[in-house]
């Protein structure tokens, strides 16, 4: 039962880290779209560059957290690995 809990919280700490930067680039993505429809400007490096920048951009405002959440993670991991091995 502890391994399903832990495979549960690790889909969760994944899903948590990774929603910020990919909806950040949904969003860029849709304004860029409308942009583009309505501009009738079909260039693949509009779209593509300015995603590029924002979930990097993204990804450098969260790190400290992200970092903070995955070391929880990993030390609590480590703590019960003994339990979880037998």
């Amino acid at each position: 039962m502890d391994l399903i809990k832990l495979l549960s919280d690790t889909f969760y700490i994944i899903l948590i880290l990774s929603a910020a930067p990919l909806l950040s680039s949904l969003v860029v993505g849709l304004l860029i779209s409308i942009f583009q429809a309505s501009t009738q400007i079909q260039d693949a490096s509009l779209a593509f560059i300015p995603k590029v920048l924002i979930v990097f951009g993204t990804i450098l405002l969260m790190s400290s957290w992200g970092t903070d959440t995955m070391s929880t993670f990993a030390i609590e991991l480590f703590s019960k690995i003994s339990e979880y091995g037998k």
